[in-house]
Parts: C-alpha cells; structure tokens; sequence
C-alpha cells in the first residue's frame, strides 16, 4: 500500500498545499496576529519546516529536523476557537486541491493528534 505522502502527490503536492494553507493563516483576522512582526526569512523557514514535517509525517523521504509541536507552539495562546478556525482553513485548502475524502480524513487525524501539544486555553 502507498504511502500517505505518496497518496497526496509527494512533496510538490505537499508544498503547494503548505503554501496555500500558510497564506490563508496569516490572511485571517483572528490567526494572522501569529505572524505579525516576522521577518521574510522567518517565514521561508517557518514554511519550510511545516512542508519537513507533513512531508516526514506522512510517510515521505523527508527528516524533520525542527522543534516538538509542545515546544514550537509553548507560550503562543493558541486558543480552541482558533485551533477551529485553523481546521477550517484547512479543510478549504485541501478541497481546494482536490484531497481525496480518505486522504483528507488521514491529513485531519494526524493534525487533530497534534491538538493537545498545540492549544493552551
């Protein structure tokens, strides 16, 4: 059986995907204060770790070599309203490529997994 990586069309897909979805994020009224005052530099490394670790995660070539989620996110206030409004970006993004259901489910499991290290209030 292929791999979740190579079901979601590999790291092109994936980087297409990260790329939309981090646009999205950071055009919101409510998540784009997350990345106000960062410098462009930040942002290509930020983006290039979030494509490393779906990449990685989903069963691709890729080593992801950042920080834990608990770790990256810590002190960030991320609140269960805007962990929805983040799922919500996300299920767009992926219909937006044309995700499989069962893909999509895969994606969602994953990141719903990753809530606990993620939402502090």
């Amino acid at each position: 059986m292929k791999s979740l990586y190579e079901r979601l069309g590999g790291y092109d897909a994936i980087a297409a995907v990260s790329g939309d979805l981090i646009a999205r994020l950071m055009d919101d009224p409510q998540l784009g204060r997350f990345w106000q005052h960062r410098g462009t530099d930040g942002l290509r490394r930020e983006k290039q770790l979030l494509i490393d670790f779906l990449c990685s995660s989903a069963g691709g070539p890729l080593y992801y070599t950042g920080r834990n989620m608990k770790t990256v996110h810590e002190g960030m206030r991320i609140s269960g309203p805007d962990w929805a409004v983040f799922i919500s970006h996300l299920r767009q993004t992926l219909k937006k490529f044309e995700v499989p259901v069962a893909e999509t489910e895969e994606v969602l499991d994953f990141v719903e997994s990753t809530r606990a290290d993620i939402v502090e209030a």
